[in-house]
């Protein structure tokens, strides 16, 4: 059954929609619940919260640069003399409810214009490091520092993630009943054009942006008067995110699985989506199970996750040993 959203708002929404990836979800039952909490004026920016509390800030220490290992390791460095748009160092979460620790010190650098793959056994932290990236509430950061574009991202609310370029695919992603697609696409694109100190663009001009990214990722212009996922498959729901991706020209994808549920022909499509957004300025960060992903969108470097850490970081070769030997090849233990 899809799941379905319920939305509560303090006043009338303004035209400033925020991007999927700054929606912010509490889950207390089965029913996902956003607070909304618009500001009234049109001209003044919106602003979407968690409603946490104790949000815990850290103290950002750039990582030092370091040649790039290709054997079993729990640090996962850069390149020396490439631009870092995302250092991760030693860093630790819990599930906020329970306190069950998932990350354990992750180490991650992904540099502009690079691609990374993070591969593992169910339960190894993959799913939990892109949400703790994006600002997920049911997570809880204890410990390390995370630098995005220069900045701490963990001093960071989730929509203001999101509008400094950073976006998120998820795995199953939620209806937005009576949202059309094309008034979400484009409040969301100015929204990112505000923080840009960009104008906006009127309806006339943002379908003219618009249609060259639906040719992208192959989907049909009537899909912009459906709302947002509702009643879309699962393949048209992950095409969904790739054309928000596309809109939206984030400088950092997380991409959660974005090839579960997708046959070949719609595998294909998103993969040649993604591969016309990379730029020498713009990265992805992949969390996959298969190889046939990976054959699509080819990573600069397979990690391998175990146990809530980066414990091997690779190439291709990494996941031709994996698919001849298992995970037991890759373990420290």
């Amino acid at each position: 059954m899809a799941q379905r959203l319920h939305f509560s708002s303090s006043s009338r929404p303004s035209p400033s929609l925020p991007t999927p990836n700054s929606v912010a979800a509490s889950a207390k039952s089965n029913r996902l619940t956003f607070n909304f909490n618009f500001l009234p004026h049109p001209t003044t920016p919106t602003r979407l919260c968690f409603g946490t509390t104790n949000r815990r800030r850290l103290t950002v220490r750039p990582l030092a640069a370091a040649a790039l290992p290709t054997v079993a390791s729990d640090e996962s460095v850069g390149v020396p003399g490439k631009k870092p748009l995302l250092e991760v160092r030693d860093l630790k979460a819990v599930i906020a409810e329970t306190g069950q620790e998932i990350l354990k010190g992750v180490n991650l650098v992904v540099n502009e214009g690079e691609v990374h793959a993070i591969m593992g056994k169910n339960g190894s932290g993959k799913s939990t490091f892109s949400k703790v990236l994006v600002g997920h509430p049911h997570y809880e950061v204890t410990g390390g520092s995370v630098v995005f574009k220069g900045k701490n991202l963990l001093d960071m609310e989730p929509e203001d993630r999101s509008l400094a370029g950073l976006f998120m695919s998820f795995q199953s992603p939620v209806e937005i009943p009576g949202v059309s697609n094309s008034d979400f696409l484009n409040m969301a694109y100015n929204a990112r054009r505000r923080k840009l100190g960009l104008p906006e663009l009127g309806p006339i001009e943002f379908y003219a942006y618009l249609f060259p990214k639906l040719e992208l990722v192959n989907m049909k212009s009537d899909f912009l008067n459906r709302n947002v996922n509702e009643g879309f498959s699962g393949g048209e729901r992950k095409r969904n995110e790739i054309l928000q991706l596309a809109v939206l020209e984030a400088d950092l994808s997380v991409l959660d699985e974005i090839d579960s549920g997708l046959d070949v022909d719609a595998l294909q499509d998103v993969a040649k989506a993604v591969n016309g957004l990379l730029t020498p300025k713009k990265s992805v960060l992949m969390v996959t199970h298969y190889r046939r992903l990976l054959e699509f969108i080819q990573p600069s470097f397979v990690h391998i996750m175990e146990d809530g850490r980066i414990i091997r970081t690779g190439d291709m070769n990494t996941v031709s040993l994996l698919e001849k030997e298992g995970y037991k090849a890759m373990s420290t233990s």
